[in-house]
């Protein structure tokens, strides 16, 4: 585990006053591709956290710029776009579920923190117009980052017995699913195995975390071991290569790795460690966390400590050395789920003395 400080420099390099643009060539920032609404979501997460976890008021206006571009890309009718031109052009006429239940998780996020206000105020007029639509979804994973959000939603209004039913109703939809596909040897919610899996197993942690209902930890628990066993090879972390992906009863691929992969692994596992208290999955968070510093199939470190950023990627050829906002957020994110996990272990500490 590193103890370097932890770098926000790219995260501002990539950043401009419209919000978080998308993909870097290299290490510069490249504005033909834009933003998503995606990336600035992952963005107001990590920003958030941040200042929860350091009380560091230099990035309240990071916050500001990713919340006002979620507030852009919002639609009358409360869905999200996912796509802005550099030049400030809408790109599509709707954006993905995914992108619709990431902004339902940031903006949960930030209602379940200590912003001012006026702040989460917006996230929380943003979140209930976007949820409306969430019993249309048909996207395990805008399910599982839905819950995510109701989960923080929950946590700012207790009172509000209504967000514990709809994270009943969602849970009980990947539980179903995951009881539907999955079979001996392959304990998933899909005959396939492609990008951000370990979102499906942490959402229904989070589940458990919020109901107290037993099987959604049961499934969670299954789901995130089967995922943490097909993910190590010689003890090493591999992410499921998105050059194929891994279908059931076909071989994996092993390229392109992804350091999403690795960070919602990290995150994921996290989440297992703090519902279970399981030992095994602190070590497999470490384990999926240091793919980012050379743990890999290939030895090659991803993360730069100089600037903070993070390379996309590892291919059959080597690294990927474009430095987008998935990519640099993904990391961060994962380094601020450790930095959590500390600051609570210290406090758990602190009251037993």
């Amino acid at each position: 585990m590193p103890t370097f400080p932890i770098n926000l420099d790219f995260v501002r390099t990539l950043t401009d006053d419209v919000g978080m643009l998308q993909h870097s060539k290299y290490a510069t920032p490249n504005k033909k591709e834009g933003y998503a609404t995606d990336d600035n979501a992952r963005a107001l997460i990590a920003a958030t956290n941040y200042f929860m976890l350091f009380n560091d008021l230099s990035v309240k206006k990071l916050i500001d710029t990713y919340l006002s571009l979620l507030l852009y890309m919002q639609r009358s009718d409360g869905k999200m776009h996912n796509f802005l031109s550099y030049d400030r052009q809408l790109l599509d006429e709707i954006g993905s579920e995914d992108c619709m239940g990431r902004t339902l998780w940031a903006c949960g996020y930030c209602l379940n923190s200590k912003l001012p206000e006026q702040t989460k105020l917006l996230s929380k007029e943003v979140f209930d117009n976007l949820f409306c639509w969430v019993s249309s979804f048909t996207s395990p994973r805008a399910k599982a980052y839905s819950t995510m959000g109701l989960f923080h939603y929950q946590k700012a209004y207790a009172e509000d017995q209504n967000v514990k039913l709809n994270i009943t109703a969602l849970a009980k939809q990947l539980t179903e699913q995951f009881e539907l596909e999955s079979s001996e040897g392959w304990d998933w919610f899909e005959s396939t195995l492609t990008y951000s899996n370990a979102r499906l197993p942490h959402s229904l942690f989070l589940a458990y975390e919020a109901t107290g209902e037993d099987k959604y930890l049961q499934v969670a628990s299954k789901s995130m071991k089967f995922l943490i066993n097909t993910q190590t090879i010689n003890g090493v972390f591999v992410p499921i290569g998105n050059r194929g992906w891994y279908k059931k009863g076909s071989d994996r691929a092993i390229y392109d790795q992804q350091s999403v992969e690795a960070a919602c692994t990290t995150e994921a596992a996290i989440a297992a460690f703090r519902n279970t208290n399981e030992e095994g999955y602190l070590k497999a968070a470490y384990e999926a966390f240091e793919w980012f510093f050379g743990k890999n199939l290939q030895g090659l470190k991803l993360y730069s400590q100089e600037n903070g950023s993070c390379c996309d990627g590892i291919t059959s050829q080597g690294l990927n050395q474009n430095k987008g906002a998935e990519a640099t957020l993904s990391y961060l994110q994962a380094r601020l789920n450790f930095e959590e996990l500390k600051q609570q272990d210290n406090l758990l500490r602190a009251r037993q003395k």
